[in-house]
């Protein structure tokens, strides 16, 4: 298969949603649907042992929850999927934020009860950003929901972009009968319990057929009714509209019962886009373009946790990896070779032999590759960076056990270069200063601390408000800022200049007073363009 055919097949993809709105159930049923496991789990299933497949760390098992984004890849039909589950957790945007610079279009899980959700609405104006695809999946339909027809006004409102209904429910909760697919004009028919293994549900044929009036009985007329009047008033598929992120096809059920999934796995393979172009400093990069690129969007330390390994999560952009290639780590202008990138299947993983563009290899990482990093195959190329954000939440760490400060120092560093939280060092002392986006983040790092590195910490508030990474392209003045401000200087995880606001007024304060000095809100991850 030549390269052109092996781009087209893909389909990477990410997984977006508010909390609880069954994102990673859904990711479970698609694995099903791909072969990728025989039985699905379920986050709920603590009894029996079994967890969702996609969250594979610890601390996800024992409290239901994606708190990290998971890579999946599977074979459906003809194509290659490349899944991506990010977290839902609204403490997590950054890591959320990363993944969807590394996908070409995306799947929306909406609660059919709840609608649209803060986090939803946060989610999708970053995806309109890169005018990214989106199918949506309006999920739950096994329980109580909204009027269809309300949800379709209600999305088109909250998102502000046009809604193509691909199927239809009839009823919802206790009333749920099935839904109606536009395209096949037959109804598809539910039958509760058959969530967790693939199954073939019954179909009735034609929109006003003798079979499917007997089967809607007395709801038929005003079935008939409201599916026309959603034919002929809504909007047709416009796939050009679609891909610039102007139109959601819209699909009704229930991840958990593992119905209306199929529908939406058969289109997205059909509609969603291959791997798209990629801008760098030196012009476009064409999916087809022989030579490897690529960018590393995440690290993730301890998978394997005895092993003590990080994998860096890289995103190819061109070209072909084949095993034992050499590569170009552009930030270090230094050639790699490369026998042991792997493929993913959440927790597990296996070597790869081949992968093209749209593909997510992760390379073993002893400490050089920091996220943002570009490989080639021999050119300096930059591709658009990946931003680091300012702190919210900031706690001064020690360790209970003054012989443990190694463990704290390794972790503290491994678990930083992943990027779910900040560490910074302040110039005038020892302390090690965390910041994170948010409080759960926090459970994350001291969980993980002690479980994979066995360093039992004590996490204390302190006086910092906020962080701005400080530069000037005046070297005098800086030197003189820097000198008068070094009791509120820190350094972060790598080595950049960092000012520790201690409130709001000091920060402006210190802005007024030193204009030539930019204080950033965001902090480039070392170049990827």
């Amino acid at each position: 298969m030549d390269l052109i055919d092996s781009v087209d097949r893909r389909r990477t993809f990410a997984i977006i949603s508010h909390p609880d709105a069954g994102k990673t159930t859904i990711t479970e049923k698609l694995l099903l649907l791909g072969d990728a496991i025989q039985l699905a789990g379920t986050v709920k299933a603590k009894k029996s042992g079994r967890h969702a497949k996609s969250d594979w760390m610890e601390m996800e098992k024992q409290r239901g929850i994606s708190v990290t984004t998971s890579v999946m890849q599977f074979n459906y039909k003809s194509h290659v999927v490349n899944l991506l589950d990010t977290p839902g957790h609204e403490d997590f945007s950054e890591d959320t934020y990363r993944t969807l610079t590394a996908v070409d279009s995306a799947i929306m899980v909406i609660d059919g009860a709840r609608g649209v959700e803060p986090r939803t609405r946060k989610l999708l104006e970053i995806c309109r950003m890169r005018d990214m695809p989106i199918i949506t999946f309006v999920n739950k339909l096994d329980r109580e929901s909204m009027d269809p027809i309300e949800m379709l006004s209600h999305l088109e409102d909250e998102l502000q972009v046009e809604c193509i209904p691909e199927t239809w429910p009839i009823g919802s909760g206790r009333t749920l009968r099935g839904i109606y697919r536009m395209a096949n004009d037959d109804f598809v028919i539910y039958e509760q319990g058959q969530g967790s293994v693939r199954f073939d549900y019954n179909t009735i044929e034609k929109l006003g057929s003798q079979e499917s009036r007997n089967w809607l009985n007395f709801e038929a007329d005003a079935t008939e009714e409201t599916i026309e009047l959603v034919r002929d008033a809504g909007h047709d598929f416009n796939l050009d509209e679609y891909l610039a992120g102007r139109q959601t096809p819209v699909y009704f059920g229930s991840a958990l019962q593992n119905f209306g999934v199929s529908e939406l796995l058969d289109r997205f393979v059909d509609i969603a886009p291959p791997p798209r172009p990629r801008e760098t400093d030196s012009g476009t990069i064409e999916p087809e373009f022989e030579k490897l690129t690529g960018f590393v969007f995440k690290i993730q330390a301890n998978m394997v946790p005895k092993h003590r390994d990080r994998i860096a999560f890289m995103r190819i952009c061109s070209g072909t990896y084949r095993k034992g290639m050499q590569m170009r780590h552009v930030r270090l202008a230094k050639n790699v070779k490369i026998a042991d990138a792997v493929t993913f299947m959440a927790g597990d993983r296996a070597q790869v032999e081949e992968a093209y563009a749209g593909d997510i290899i992760g390379l073993h990482n002893h400490g050089t590759i920091r996220i943002g990093d570009t490989f080639t195959e021999g050119d300096s190329i930059s591709f658009r960076g990946i931003p680091n954000f300012a702190p919210e939440i900031f706690r001064r760490v020690r360790i209970r056990d003054p012989l443990h400060s190694k463990r704290l120092k390794n972790g503290i560093r491994q678990l930083s270069e992943e990027g779910a939280t900040q560490v910074f060092s302040p110039l005038n002392n020892q302390d090690i200063i965390v910041g994170a986006v948010g409080s759960l983040q926090f459970d994350l790092v001291a969980f993980r601390l002690l479980e994979e590195y066995g360093a039992d910490c004590l996490y204390e508030p302190c006086q910092i408000h906020t962080v701005r990474w400080v530069s000037s392209e005046d070297p005098i003045v800086f030197e003189d800022f820097c000198a008068r401000t070094r009791s509120q200087l820190a350094r972060d995880g790598d080595e950049h200049l960092t000012l520790l606001a201690t409130s709001r007024p000091n920060l402006q304060l210190l802005e007024e007073r030193w204009p030539d000095i930019t204080f950033a809100t965001t902090r480039e991850h070392a170049a990827i363009g």
